[in-house]
């Protein structure tokens, strides 16, 4: 059986967890139209008949670091980029321009002596295109892929290149106690992971950078119901008044959509207690 551990390499926001989860079948990675939406590497399997692939999904690489939390993600990224992989994915996502950040992405690239395809993303998007600014990658890639992550557009040709990659080895073992086909968090982070991006996407542009979930207690109160005990914490009263809204109404829709959620990946009733709390340090105390 082929068996292989694959790295997906990207700036933020190219589609590498939307690839993911869509390929696997099932949400292993946070997704949002917002930067930093994922923050540290998850490592999910995707199985069939001719194998296993082990996909690293990495945060994407900012070019500037500015603040702790972006220079956490990056390195991050960059412990992991040292781990042994079969294979390397660089996706680009053609309708943004290729920057600075574009190039340290691709530094880091080369610097991989495995494997690489390089795959451009968003195809599906034609109405702003700078792909001409990426062609001449396809002289430096010897594989090169056009998909729709969003759709699966061309995955299926991908994932059967990425199988003529990966060697034949004996089955690695799946580690116990975590959120299968996630490899790497516990219950706790990804019912954390799933309230932190109903927060992404029901709230303004400024606030999910300030915010992180934590979640203390999972207590199963019988085998139909689940009970959850979370926190959000943001740094400061303003973004507390805002995630709660007015009468309570905003912290019970990012509760409700995350309770619908989280009932729907443990295939079971959710009560989950959701408050928001200032921690002006959660930063560095939680990443």
């Amino acid at each position: 059986m082929k068996t292989g551990k694959v790295l997906l390499l990207g700036r933020p926001n190219v589609g590498k967890s939307t690839f993911v989860n869509n390929l696997i079948g099932q949400k292993v990675a946070i997704t949002s139209p917002k930067p930093q939406t994922t923050r540290f590497p998850i490592k999910a399997v995707y199985e069939e008949p001719r194998g296993k692939i082990i996909f690293v999904d990495t945060p994407g690489i900012f070019g500037k670091t500015e603040d702790y939390l972006s220079r956490k993600i990056n390195e991050q990224t960059l412990k992991v980029i040292h781990e042994e992989v079969d294979l390397v994915l660089y996706i680009v996502d053609h309708t943004r321009k290729r920057d600075f950040e574009e190039g340290k992405v691709l530094g880091l690239v080369r610097k991989i002596n495995k494997p690489k395809i390089l795959v451009i993303n968003k195809i599906d998007l034609q109405e702003k295109s700078y792909l001409p600014q990426y062609k001449f990658l396809e002289e430096e890639f010897k594989e090169v892929f056009q998909i729709s992550a969003l759709h699966k557009t061309h995955c299926k040709p991908l994932v059967d290149k990425i199988f003529e990659f990966i060697p034949e080895r004996e089955e690695t073992e799946i580690p116990e106690n975590l959120t299968y086909p996630i490899l790497n968090l516990d219950a706790k982070i990804f019912i954390s992971e799933l309230i932190r991006e109903k927060i992404y996407l029901m709230m303004g542009e400024e606030i999910p950078y300030t915010t992180t979930v934590i979640v203390d207690q999972i207590i199963e109160r019988d085998e139909k119901l689940t009970y959850i005990k979370a926190r959000i914490l943001t740094i400061n009263t303003r973004y507390k008044k805002m995630l709660i809204g007015e009468g309570g109404r905003k912290i019970k829709e990012i509760g409700s959509y995350a309770r619908k959620e989280i009932a729907l990946a443990i295939n079971k009733k959710v009560y989950l207690d959701l408050t928001v709390e200032v921690d002006p340090h959660w930063q560095e105390t939680y990443f």
